[in-house]
């Protein structure tokens, strides 16, 4: 057990740490949602010798356990020191969205006991600012919805898997809505001509063949894609040299929804023929516009 990757799920309320076990389950690793951190070590002693032979770990820890805060720092310590290696995942969302999250779901928030929701996640995310600091990762859920999440979690899980060529993830995206925290590379294609001007092709989006047709048809998208993909392809044996092992290449536009989808699929399609491990996803293809 000590060799294994210890995965704690850890962060705000509402902010997605079930989607993320969920996800941790899918990907093969043996999962816990709310174990006291007080009996992680003796958890982890009884499951060693056990039969079953478990090769990822991963637990959902937080705030519902009442000695969490006062607990985790010295546990964690302990079974580092005693060889076992963590992985601390923290999620977090802007306040607006978690407070629109309980208004749907109308859960009650484990500190607004006597409190508004408001207060209670003020509350949450003050006492949680020291763990987030320890944090190896730190993702912002606000702008994800559930299969989304699922696919940032996956994808996280997988660059963990020895590989011997890079992992490269394809990421488009809208301005409006924030880069996303995982860039290595942004490129922003707001320059490119926009189908969301032409009335029959608003309501589409960069998959359909239409938009494809119109963004191949413009003579800047053949200049920047050829200009773009010479970059990249000089850059990607670059960063396997140095040992990265993904790479998260994003492109953006105004709402994420034509533009930056197009090209993003034109680029999947040229890196396919690589040797690497490409993945592609539309974060917010699907959203609405104001």
């Amino acid at each position: 057990m000590k060799h294994i990757k210890i995965t704690i799920i850890t962060g705000l309320s509402g902010s997605g740490k079930t989607t993320a076990i969920n996800a941790l389950e899918d990907a093969g690793f043996f999962c816990i949602d709310n174990l006291p951190v007080i009996l992680l070590p003796r958890f982890l002693k009884l499951k060693s010798k056990t039969n079953t032979k478990v090769t990822k770990l991963a637990l959902v820890m937080d705030l519902r356990e009442r000695e969490f805060l006062q607990r985790y720092p010295e546990i964690f310590q302990e079974l580092s020191h005693a060889g076992y290696l963590f992985e601390i995942i923290f999620l977090e969302a802007s306040v607006d969205t978690l407070l629109r999250r309980y208004s749907q779901t109308r859960r009650k928030h484990p500190l607004s006991e006597g409190k508004s929701v408001l207060e209670g996640i003020e509350a949450e995310r003050e006492a949680l600012r020291e763990l987030r600091d320890l944090a190896d990762l730190v993702i912002d859920t606000s702008n994800y919805n559930v299969h989304q999440l699922k696919g940032i979690i996956l994808n996280h899980a997988l660059k963990e898997v020895p590989e011997k060529r890079m992992k490269i993830y394809i990421l488009s995206f809208g301005y409006k809505y924030g880069i996303p925290y995982d860039a290595d590379i942004v490129i922003d294609v707001r320059c490119l001509p926009n189908p969301y001007f032409v009335e029959e092709l608003k309501n589409l989006n960069g998959t359909s063949h239409e938009v494809k047709e119109y963004m191949e048809a413009q003579e800047e998208t053949h200049h920047f894609l050829k200009k773009y993909l010479d970059l990249l392809f000089y850059l990607i044996p670059l960063y396997e040299r140095e040992g990265k092992a993904s790479l998260t290449i994003t492109i953006g536009c105004t709402a994420g929804r034509h533009r930056s989808v197009s090209i993003a699929e034109a680029i999947f399609e040229e890196l396919k023929k690589t040797k690497n491990i490409i993945t592609l996803t539309h974060r917010d293809i699907g959203l609405e516009r104001p």
